[in-house]
């Protein structure tokens, strides 16, 4: 007689109520009816909505499911926009600094209303999970009210900038990123600019700018392809500074452009952030840091894709690794068993979207094609979907050993759940292993010999360097920056963001990596 199975089967899951587009739509037009219609969101410019621009059809990496899409403009609108934005600059850096710190408050004190439907929003739009959501949120708000406690020494002697600041950044953190920087920029006393990413964020980004908008904040919030917009949001005369995030290749041509104008630009640009493991024994921290390397499926700046590993030390490495990797939470970030259940905990949901999830398959497959040697491989039948849901936006971490020169996934970041390991055997090659990017804005040695680590990190190319912990972008008074091909213009971070968008005394250099100079703060 053949035993009998006691296994209890998954649970159906279900969403989570009240959490579906439908209801953060309905939401959306209730809280802001000025900036969303019935099946599309405007765009704001000239201190008005507009319904112009020619709305796309968009999906949610989730569950590919149809979401509100970008109202793309043309460049000769586009144009409009900017001189528009110029008379609101020209009046906003004469308000008084009191009068724009009670705006700026009184936006934040909004969004901290609005903080639950903010992140909902990045949910669908992006694909956060939760709890990522909701610290992408609360970052922006916290970060901001730093500043308006604390301008006045930020702002004296300094004035605003000749014209507005455009604002060009990437999908990924809307919010605690360009929120937050645009809502400085403001209360530094310039008016702002912001184009909506194309691939995700502009029902959350047209939410957080009709906010500001109701408090008398100058902002024009605009969506576009970056080859129609950029004559106007990069090259227009009109524009004081260009503020920058995304990758090297985009991020090359506005340097190019900013340069031959002679802009003030903050740029930041990908590069391959390394983790150096030489003369290592604490395993147990690394192994209880690698589950939140893997947050948001390593879909940003700060992510450390490549594991530099000292090859003596590759099996205790790899003792420590993989049953870590292994309990990596994957799924739909809406996801319950019972409607009213909490969210669920996950490290990561879907990739920004399914064009970006077969890139990385075909990467991947690719590299073990030309001889990297696969180490883990996670399946999607262990992650927590709904029954039937699109999946193709998805993907199990992977773990890649040795990937080929020839691949991308051998020096460009690829910006999702791939780690790849490369082992050497002298601090020579350590060294040459972790600056394979030209250039990166963090990077981390795990090493047990304090002067080991002293005397090796500054030959890291990264402008954070941890030593046994990862470094992040920061906060508040925290600086950032990058090395090489990672960074272009003005530093930011603390006083420097201001900095970085008001003029000072005449010749002076800001900290940053220009053309001409390169230098630390």
């Amino acid at each position: 007689m053949a035993p009998t199975s006691t296994a209890v089967p998954p649970a159906t899951l279900t969403l989570k109520s009240h959490t579906s587009w439908a209801d953060a739509w309905q939401r959306c037009r209730a809280v802001a009816p000025e900036a969303f219609r019935d099946d599309r969101v405007l765009n704001l410019w000239g201190a008005a909505w507009q319904a112009d621009g020619r709305a796309l059809p968009a999906t949610s990496p989730v569950d590919g499911s149809p979401v509100a899409g970008p109202p793309r403009l043309d460049g000769a609108t586009a144009h409009q926009a900017v001189r528009a934005a110029l008379d609101h600059h020209r009046a906003w850096r004469h308000v008084p600094l009191d009068e724009r710190r009670a705006r700026v408050a009184a936006t934040l004190d909004a969004l901290t209303e609005h903080r639950e439907l903010l992140a909902l929003l990045l949910v669908w739009e992006i694909g956060k999970p939760w709890r990522l959501a909701q610290a992408d949120v609360d970052r922006a708000i916290d970060g901001v009210r730093w500043y308006v406690d604390g301008i006045e020494p930020m702002i004296a002697d300094r004035t605003p900038l000749d014209g507005p600041v455009s604002n060009i950044a990437s999908w990924n953190y809307p919010m605690s990123v360009l929120v937050h920087a645009v809502l400085v920029q403001a209360l530094a006393g310039n008016a702002v600019i912001v184009k909506t990413p194309t691939d995700g964020g502009v029902s959350c980004l047209t939410l957080a700018c009709a906010l500001a908008a109701r408090e008398g904040i100058p902002v024009t919030l605009v969506s576009g392809s970056g080859r129609e917009l950029s004559q106007a949001l990069v090259c227009a005369p009109e524009i004081g500074c260009v503020s920058f995030v995304g990758g090297r290749d985009t991020g090359a041509a506005v340097a190019t452009a900013v340069a031959d104008l002679g802009k003030r630009h903050v740029l930041e640009q990908e590069g391959l952030n390394t983790w150096g493991i030489w003369n290592h024994t604490d395993w147990d921290a690394l192994s209880g840091v690698i589950p939140k390397l893997f947050d948001y499926g390593k879909q940003r700046c700060t992510a450390y894709p490549r594991f530099v590993v000292q090859r003596e030390l590759f099996d205790d490495f790899l003792a420590a690794y993989l049953p870590a990797v292994r309990t990596l939470r994957v799924g739909h970030p809406l996801a319950v068993e019972h409607p009213d259940d909490p969210y669920p905990q996950l490290d990561f949901g879907p990739l920004i979207n399914a064009a970006k999830a077969k890139e990385l398959h075909d990467q991947v497959a690719e590299a073990i094609d030309r001889g990297a040697v696969p180490l883990h491989r996670g399946k999607l039948t262990d992650a927590r979907f709904l029954p039937g849901q699109d999946t193709s936006a998805y993907v199990q971490p992977v773990t890649l050993l040795n990937p080929p020169p020839s691949s991308p996934l051998h020096h460009a970041e690829p910006f999702g759940p791939v780690d790849t390991i490369v082992l050497v055997d002298t601090e020579a090659e350590l060294l040459a292993a972790m600056n394979a990017s030209n250039g990166a804005l963090v990077a981390t040695l795990s090493t047990d010999d304090e002067s080991t680590y002293a005397r090796l990190a500054p030959q890291i190319r990264a402008f954070k360097v941890g030593h046994g912990t990862p470094r992040s972008r920061g906060d508040r008074d925290e600086l950032f920056g990058g090395f090489g091909a990672s960074w272009r213009g003005a530093f930011v971070g603390g006083d420097l963001l201001v900095r970085a968008v008001t003029q000072g005394p005449a010749g002076e250099r800001l900290p940053g990596n220009f053309p001409e100079y390169h230098l630390m703060p």
